[in-house]
């Protein structure tokens, strides 16, 4: 499953919208979108740690190994 798919799939398994999970994870609603549709290829770390820590999922689940620090 890709990040994005895992991100999404864990957002709505909390009930969260995009827009309400930006705010949690304080990035830009426009990041969240393109993160969770495939059009940011390589999200920064910190912004995928920021969104994990939102979503309360520890950051190696919620990327399955993909990230690159």
């Amino acid at each position: 499953m890709s990040l994005a798919e895992q991100i999404k799939k864990y957002r709505q398994q909390k009930g969260l919208s995009q827009d309400k999970l930006a705010r949690l994870a304080e990035i830009a609603f426009s990041t969240l979108a393109k993160i969770e549709t495939g059009a940011a290829k390589q999200p920064t770390f910190d912004t995928i740690a920021k969104i994990a820590k939102a979503l309360n999922v520890p950051l190696d689940e919620l990327a399955g190994g993909k990230i690159k620090k």
